[in-house]
């Protein structure tokens, strides 16, 4: 059977997985391959019903629960390409992504975390002209079809239809005709729009066809070693590429169970690992520090892990240390991929440890690295630094609605210009120093914050870190660290400023320190240093 496309790998695992555990939900369905096939062709039924065609649009607002996963399954059975939508979106944010990726579908969870999402949508929709009658119909006015995804008890929405409604729409379609839709799907086709996380700006929409979302999710799978004695507890949120593509694919194509989280929650977290006994569980920096400093710890069985993987930040060695000397990881790996190429690189099960504290491993997913030589010109010697170029088959197909952007991202020789700043070995591994907006200099010397925030992750009782450059009259900038200590440590300045002297050229050691209860990240776990600075200029 050809697993090319992402409906084939789905009825590839039913008939091979069959019975065996798909997804486990804490609280909700417990599925098997076989059902988890079943219930997402439901899905396709309802779409195709609803005149769902090749190509249209379906977005998803919604947290990481087995409504995601069905409605992502099935929208791409029925041929349609997916659309996530950031959980952590206002309405405004929201309404602007749905509404440039034109959308004929929305699943928006009705109510979650105390929030009316489908409330916003409408508020936001009243405030643009562009979208009349936002408050009465459908939200916004271009998808045709909106449903509201049971998350939380909600009261039913105008303009809405509930979960079981949709479904019951799929019995005017029959299996045969879902299923021949399924088969229709090209392996070239786009199957996701991923839009990024705007940090910078406003964010772009990545798109990827079916046969490059599988072709990442076989390289990390393979990395890593999944098999279907793999219980892995997704806690990336499936709207991000880490969730869906390093997670409800990786899944689909190993057999590993699905065990979402909505939320992270560190002491839910690890009852779900005591409960279901997970052995994987990927994720930012910050996931894995929490647990490691939770009271709890000692009081739940963690041995069933044996994989971690982490990247989306600057990884400190001291934590990647702790992650082996103080849970049950029998594997850490580090990865390294960004929105526009999920998985560059990524270290494998038989690197050394320092290897793995200090690389994001070699290239994988068919990609090529480079390193800009200096004035982004070239190719940097081995160990020289310069921006990350990648290449490769599994590339975006481009910038939706947006060719600007996307030859200003990609050149004419197909090298993805990422931002980021890093040096290859010479065996081909990666190391990432920084990003290349966030270097800044001190004295007419380059400072990259990261190698700041590794030294300062070596000072006992710091839980992490992030470095900014800020005006200096006299040397035009100088560092300033923000610092979120661990509990029970109660640090000042002064012992900051005198652990980096004795570890930093005087230029690195940052000249002013702030203590905070913790940084501001995005959905991946990225530190979003712009509100940092923009903090320090308020």
């Amino acid at each position: 059977m050809e697993l090319s496309t992402i409906p084939a790998a789905l009825a590839r695992a039913a008939a091979d997985y069959g019975d065996a555990p798909a997804l486990a939900e804490p609280g909700g369905p417990r599925l098997s391959w076989r059902e988890l096939h079943e219930r997402a062709g439901d899905v396709s039924r309802a779409l195709l019903a609803a005149g769902i065609g090749p190509g249209d649009r379906v977005a998803i607002w919604s947290p990481n629960t087995h409504h995601w996963v069905l409605a992502a399954l099935g929208a791409l059975g029925a041929g349609g390409t997916l659309v996530p939508v950031s959980t952590r979106f206002t309405g405004h944010e929201a309404l602007d992504v749905i509404s440039r990726s034109g959308a004929r579908v929305l699943f928006v969870a009705g109510c979650f975390l105390g929030t009316d999402r489908l409330a916003e949508l409408r508020a936001a929709a009243s405030e643009t002209p562009s979208m009349p009658n936002a408050t009465t119909g459908p939200v916004p006015d271009r998808p045709a079809l909106v449903i509201q995804v049971p998350v939380e008890p909600a009261v039913p929405a105008d303009g809405a239809i509930e979960w079981d409604e949709f479904l019951a729409r799929a019995a005017g379609i029959t299996a045969a005709e879902a299923a021949a839709r399924a088969a229709a799907v090209q392996p070239d086709q786009i199957s996701d729009i991923l839009f990024t996380s705007g940090t910078t700006g406003q964010s772009k929409g990545a798109m990827s066809s079916h046969r490059q979302a599988l072709g990442v999710a076989a390289a990390w799978a393979d990395c890593g070693g999944l098999t279907r004695a793999d219980r892995y507890l997704v806690i990336n949120p499936f709207f991000h590429s880490f969730g869906y593509k390093a997670g409800i694919l990786v899944c689909l194509l190993t057999g590993a169970v699905i065990v979402p989280q909505p939320v992270f929650d560190a002491g839910e977290a690890m009852r779900l690992i005591e409960a279901e006994r997970i052995t994987v569980l990927p994720g930012a920096p910050t996931l894995y520090q929490t647990i490691l400093d939770h009271p709890d710890r000692p009081k739940y069985d963690l041995s069933s892990l044996r994989l971690a993987v982490t990247g989306a930040a600057i990884v400190p060695v001291a934590l990647v240390e702790r992650m082996r000397a103080e849970l049950s990881f029998g594997t850490v790996l580090t990865a390294y991929g960004l929105t526009e190429a999920v998985v560059a690189t990524m270290c494998r099960p038989g690197d050394d440890p320092e290897t793995v504290a200090r690389t994001s491993g070699r290239a994988a997913a068919g990609f090529e690295v480079r390193v800009a030589g200096p004035g982004g010109q070239g190719r940097a010697w081995a160990g020289e630094p310069g921006e990350i170029l990648l290449r490769g088959p599994n590339l975006m197909a481009g910038y939706l609605d947006d060719p600007a952007a996307t030859s200003e991202a990609i050149d004419a020789d197909g090298w993805l210009h990422t931002g980021d700043i890093g040096h290859v070995d010479e065996a081909g591994y990666l190391t990432i120093t920084d990003r290349l907006k966030d270097m800044y200099v001190c004295g007419g010397f380059n400072v990259y914050p990261a190698e700041v925030e590794q030294a300062l992750a070596r000072l006992d009782g710091v839980a992490e870190s992030a470095v900014i450059g800020v005006p200096d009259e006299r040397l035009g900038e100088v560092g300033k660290a923000f610092v979120v200590t661990r509990p029970g440590y109660d640090l000042d300045m002064l012992q900051v400023l005198v652990f980096c002297r004795k570890r930093l050229a005087n230029y690195k050691v940052p000249r002013h320190v702030e203590f905070c209860s913790a940084l501001p990240r995005n959905a991946a776990g990225k530190t979003l240093k712009r509100l940092l600075r923009k903090e320090t200029d308020d």
